[in-house]
């Protein structure tokens, strides 16, 4: 037993870890111009029609609308998405039913998604008239073509679709979610064997609901046999079309996750009023959820907590191995690109995109040769040599790097301001001071007298590195009590029009794009830092930084002005660098939101996903090996 817990084990950190770039899927049609895959000699759907199958074999066969009335929530689970045919007949039906689910949820998986040109060219000629208007709204949301999880959201987040591109074998493991009933729709076992094994069907029971069903056109003996093996009830039904029958399958009685408790129906108390705070806030805003903020910062307004910070970077970081800290940069550069872009125009950031300058030429290897191994798309990440990079920048820069398209320049202050301001959204100028178990259940926020501020069943705990003194004791939590804070600054320089940068400049250090005046030019990082000010010193080691990213002397850079103005904060961080998002497993209803480090940007709509995500059931839009990796323990 011992041998083959280890063995299951060595196998998940293979499964889990090992890098496998995506391979796109290519366009082609059968003689009957029916979408097929040229890779597995196989079509899309049936020639009866996509939409047929989708209603026929899917819908019905997992009995469908009527199982979804009455619910909260219905997530379905599909292992392909193909053209996503029926992601949209399964919306259209939800969205035709007056008694319908409040929400609505797919996860899909597709190990060769199409891009959006080629999507939209095969897809669009197909659909229906009613649902042409949702196919639109798929095209016009389709992800950039990068492994892992993207969430996409429709009718105001009533309807989330959650896409894992890569192997479905891989990707199964990794996704996190209840699943109420599954649409197995892979191409042949003969011509695609990984869609229909034992393994798989193993993870698809490990995400059902009780209760959970299953259906499919295939009617294979060994498809009926693997599924009855994992802990379905198989039986036929009458097919499609001239199609003798098709499978359905209902899970034993004995299996499936329980019924998960019912969200919050009381306000949710959120300890700080940063970024980490006001993404959180933000999140729970949309679901309806309401939230009570409390910081003592709010005495200054609400987005005092970057008070006087004029701008700073959102742009994701590529690794040789995909590692943990590249692919959760990457989702939340994304998530914060979904999220803000809704904004009023004055807290919404500018995706003017980023160059990521290199250091020498051995740099310049390693970058090309990452970009090279991950494959991932051009329009997403890209090489510049240093005339592109020069054109694009607007001024000549020594290097070329690496360009993405999605670097995006935030303000702040304004942007904290408007997440804050959401409905449902209270906030509260008081100091915390500690945190303990209410008598009727939940806990109770006390200020630094020990007198109580709220209660609530649900606290999230989002003020970095004070987190670390609310902590409810219990387990010992090492990575928390080790989290430290480092000083930094940036620095606010009036260039002439040569070095005013059109997108961002990152490298050394960073430099931003002109914003109220004046280009923000960045950062410094100090341990052991008595306070976090603007000095002489932390300017001096910037215009060093930025002297060499940008071939200016350090005397003509220092001269540029802004009388030596900045912002100076602090940074929580533990050790890896990488934030902590979740529930505590020792005390139940307690959250946290920490340890951003100098990504706050990067993680505050992402970790403010995670958690609401959590709090109402949803599917989540992280694969599993980067939640545990993030999880407080």
């Amino acid at each position: 037993m011992r041998r083959r817990a280890f063995g299951e084990i060595v196998a998940y950190f293979i499964m889990t870890f090992q890098f496998e770039p995506l391979v796109p899927a290519d366009v082609a049609f059968d003689q009957g111009g029916t979408p097929m895959s040229k890779r597995y000699g196989d079509i899309y759907h049936a020639r009866q029609g996509a939409m047929a199958q989708a209603e026929h074999v899917f819908l019905r066969g997992n009995a469908l609308p009527e199982r979804w009335r009455g619910r909260a929530g219905f997530t379905v689970c599909e292992t392909g998405f193909g053209l996503g045919q029926n992601f949209l007949a399964l919306w259209h039906a939800w969205r035709s039913d007056p008694q319908r689910s409040t929400r609505l949820h797919m996860v899909s998986f597709e190990a060769h998604p199409f891009s959006r040109a080629d999507l939209a060219h095969v897809l669009s000629p197909r659909v229906p008239a009613p649902m042409a208007d949702l196919a639109r709204q798929l095209v016009d949301q389709w992800p950039a073509l990068l492994p892992g999880m993207h969430r996409l959201e429709f009718q105001g987040g009533a309807v989330t679709l959650t896409l894992a591109f890569g192997a479905v074998g891989r990707m199964a493991h990794l996704m996190q979610a209840r699943a109420d009933a599954f649409f197995l729709d892979g191409f042949s076992p003969r011509k695609n064997p990984e869609m229909w094994t034992p393994s798989l069907f193993g993870q698809l029971v490990r995400l059902a609901a009780r209760g959970a069903t299953a259906a499919t056109w295939c009617t294979a003996r060994e498809v009926r046999d693997a599924l009855s093996d994992a802990g379905f009830l198989v039986s036929r039904a009458p097919g499609l079309g001239g199609t003798r029958d098709m499978t359905v399958a209902a899970l034993r009685p004995n299996l499936g996750r329980d019924e998960p408790c019912s969200a919050p129906n009381d306000t949710v108390l959120v300890v700080g009023g940063g970024l980490a705070g006001a993404g959180v806030a933000h999140s729970l805003a949309l679901r309806g959820q309401p939230c009570l903020v409390i910081d003592p910062v709010f005495e200054q307004g609400l987005g005092a907590s970057h008070k006087g910070h004029v701008a700073a970077a959102i742009t994701p970081l590529i690794s040789r191995d995909d590692d943990l800290r590249a692919r959760l940069t990457r989702a939340g550069s994304h998530r914060a690109l979904q999220r803000w872009q809704p904004l009023p125009a004055s807290a919404r950031p500018s995706r003017c995109g980023t160059i990521e300058l290199v250091q020498d030429g051995a740099e310049e290897s390693e970058r090309r040769r990452t970009l090279e191994e991950l494959s991932f798309p051009r329009d997403w990440a890209s090489w510049l040599d240093g005339g592109q990079a020069s054109q694009l920048a607007g001024f000549r820069v020594p290097q070329g790097g690496v360009y993405f398209a999605d670097g995006q320049l935030a303000r702040p202050e304004p942007l904290i301001e408007a997440l804050l301001s959401s409905p449902g959204v209270r906030c509260l100028a008081a100091s915390v001071g500690g945190l303990e178990p209410a008598h009727a259940g939940g806990w109770r926020v006390l200020d630094a007298g020990g007198v109580p501020l709220a209660e609530g069943t649900t606290v999230v705990l989002a003020n970095a590195a004070r987190a670390r003194g609310l902590l409810p004791a219990g387990e010992g939590l090492p990575k928390l009590r080790a989290m430290h804070e480092l000083a930094g600054q940036v620095n606010y320089f009036e260039p002439g029009p040569r070095h005013e940068p059109a997108l961002i400049l990152g490298g050394a250090g960073y430099w931003l794009p002109r914003t109220a005046g004046i280009c923000v030019g960045g950062s410094t990082y100090v341990p052991n830092a008595a306070e976090s000010a603007v000095t002489a010193r932390g300017r001096a080691d910037i215009v060093r930084k930025l002297s060499g990213m940008l071939a200016v002397p350090e005397g003509e850079l220092a001269g540029w002005g802004a009388g030596g103005r900045g912002w100076a904060g602090w940074r929580a961080v533990i050790a890896g660098r990488l934030p902590v998002i979740g529930e505590l497993a020792h005390a139940p209803g307690v959250w946290l939101a920490c340890a951003y480090g100098s990504r706050g940007l990067t993680w505050s709509a992402l970790a403010g996903d995670i958690i609401a995500a959590g709090l109402h059931h949803e599917p989540l839009m992280l694969e599993r090996d980067l939640l545990r990796a993030v999880a407080p323990r």
